[in-house]
């Protein structure tokens, strides 16, 4: 009697290899998920589950910015595919910091704004961020000091000086996040990063930029004139 295999039999097969011979540029974005699921769900057809992970979030970096509860209510979803889903972003995170760390900020902004776009990209509410810089404009160290609402965070100009001393830095980045996907600065923006500029340059620390990212780009001081 002649051996029926699954109709996805060796499909697994030739997502690997499309995707060794032309990495992610070869594979559509379902299978990319896909691909990414096979090591997480044995024996099993993923494509479903991978195109009703993208019609529930509606793109693949949402997929990426899900929390891990909401991840599990796509069905076939379980706590082990959601969290390599998860460990692939965190991954992402710590290569770009490692790449940011490496570069002078000025002369390499693109490597700080990759890094606070994939860092910041989960938050639902908006969050301020700042980024260390020694003399040489390397980058140190970075923290996120304050979590806000949707459409604000209550930041403290003296909280950030605070910061920049305890870390030893003689440059700062200011970053935050727009969670409307906008990154376009307001007027409270503008008036936050003057503010903070007047503060830090007394205490002959440097605002170096500060960054807005948001699902649409991102906005930044230095690079518009307005530092």
């Amino acid at each position: 009697m002649k051996k029926v295999f699954p109709h996805y039999f060796g499909h697994r097969k030739r997502l690997r290899e499309k995707f060794k011979v032309a990495g992610s540029k070869g594979l559509r974005d379902y299978e990319l998920v896909e691909l990414l699921l096979t090591y997480a769900i044995p024996r099993k057809d993923v494509k479903p589950v991978a195109k009703s992970l993208l019609k529930k979030f509606g793109s693949f970096g949402n997929i990426f910015d899900a929390r891990i509860d909401e991840l599990q209510e796509v069905e076939g979803i379980g706590p082990g595919s959601a969290v390599l889903i998860k460990l692939v972003k965190e991954i992402l995170s710590l290569y770009l910091e490692e790449k940011m760390k490496r570069k002078d900020a000025l002369t390499s902004p693109s490597s700080v704004v990759d890094f606070a776009r994939v860092k910041l990209s989960g938050f639902f509410n908006e969050v301020f961020m700042v980024i260390y810089l020694n003399a040489k404009n390397e980058v140190i160290d970075y923290e996120i000091i304050q979590e806000g609402t949707v459409d604000g965070a209550i930041i403290y100009p003296r909280r950030v000086i605070e910061s920049a001393i305890l870390h030893h830095a003689a440059g700062i980045i200011l970053v935050h996040n727009h969670p409307s996907g906008h990154p376009e600065a307001s007027v409270d923006d503008k008036e936050l990063t003057r503010t903070l500029r007047d503060v830090a340059k007394f205490m002959d620390v440097r605002v170096v930029d500060h960054i807005i990212v948001g699902k649409n780009g991102y906005f930044s001081f230095a690079e518009r004139g307005l530092l």
